[in-house]
């Protein structure tokens, strides 16, 4: 693949023109702004799908189901979806500075993400005042506001430690941000305490796999003019990312078990909006599989299946969040007496 020149100096490949050639680098700098020009766009389509499926997928999903419409859900969902994506984006940067290796990096966008995750998690505190026709401060009195207000502190903390150039210490308040969602995700009145392990082991997965993917390929569009160096980039993270998989496979698995009722599969929304997951994984996995292959080839265009497996993942994440507001499903099932 051609690359585009940089503000310092000029990088050439294989098949391109020579640097002192006008010609060349004419059609590489037309190249490259089309380039950008597609993502863009294609980055905000994939926004506006994003907007409404958090805004409507749970009403969606729960029509003609029968269960209790949730107050606010549209408004809980984009926030819980802020949240989710802090985390991925901060995690993936941390995983991200030890597969990188030597060279340049890109622009951290750690500060931004845990000050977007800081406002995600107070917002879910107005929702939660509002939804419940209560002040602030009682509110924050509540199990959940606790929980919620932990979780906004721990992002800003996560963002101080950026600011002070000590990224790595971001680590604990993002552990505390983590164990206060996995207590507060889809509370139960059965067997809580596996329901919170669980998702103390699939949160962070799910982070570090689209976390780290974003990055590396951030990563490999900086050093797009090694090839050698960008491919082994996105081989060290493949690796994690086995891992990772291996973690959500059993975890998620796990919960499926546990959460989901099988006559309750087509008759809630849970189970109607977990099924759209389970096929988002299979693209997601398929797209990875196919990256894998032409990585093992040494071909430099395996970016652009894992470009592809970005896109979905950003969808996983809407939908997770769209999974933990929904109904219980246990409840389709009892109030059909069934269980």
């Amino acid at each position: 693949m051609n690359a585009a020149p940089s503000d310092d100096h000029e990088v050439t490949s294989p098949g391109t023109l020579a640097p002192g050639r006008a010609p060349g680098r004419a059609a590489r700098r037309r190249a490259a702004r089309r380039s950008t020009r597609k993502l863009a766009v294609l980055a905000l389509a994939g926004a506006v799908v994003a907007l409404g499926v958090a805004l409507f997928g749970g009403q969606l999903a729960a029509r003609g189901t029968g269960e209790l419409r949730v107050p606010a859900a549209g408004t809980t969902t984009l926030l819980r979806t802020v949240v989710f994506a802090a985390l991925a984006v901060q995690l993936g940067e941390l995983a991200g500075a030890r597969l990188a290796g030597g060279g340049a990096r890109p622009r951290g966008w750690s500060a931004p993400a845990a000050l977007a995750g800081a406002a995600g998690a107070a917002g879910q505190i107005a929702v939660l005042a509002q939804v419940g026709d209560i002040d602030l401060a009682t509110a924050y009195a509540t199990g959940d506001g606790r929980l919620l207000l932990l979780m906004a502190n721990g992002f800003f903390a996560a963002a101080g430690c950026v600011a002070l150039r000590r990224p790595a210490l971001a680590l604990l308040p993002l552990a505390l941000v983590i164990g206060a969602e996995a207590l507060r995700a889809h509370p139960e009145q059965y067997t809580p305490e596996i329901g919170t392990a669980l998702t103390l082991l699939h949160l962070p997965a799910a982070s570090l796999w689209a976390g780290g993917l974003l990055y590396t390929l951030r990563l490999m569009w900086l050093r797009r003019a090694d090839r050698a160096d960008a491919l082994a980039v996105l081989g060290r993270y493949a690796r994690m990312a086995a891992w990772t998989l291996a973690v959500l496979a059993v975890t998620g698995t796990a919960s499926t078990l546990r959460k989901l009722p099988s006559d309750t599969i087509l008759t809630s929304a849970y189970g109607r909006v977990l099924i759209v997951k389970g096929l988002l994984v299979a693209v997601v996995c398929a797209l990875a599989l196919t990256a894998r292959r032409r990585l093992l080839r040494g071909r430099l265009d395996a970016w652009t299946p894992a470009r592809a497996e970005l896109a979905v993942l950003a969808v996983i994440v809407v939908v997770s969040a769209v999974l933990t507001v929904v109904p219980d499903p246990h409840w389709v099932s009892v109030r059909l007496g069934i269980r």
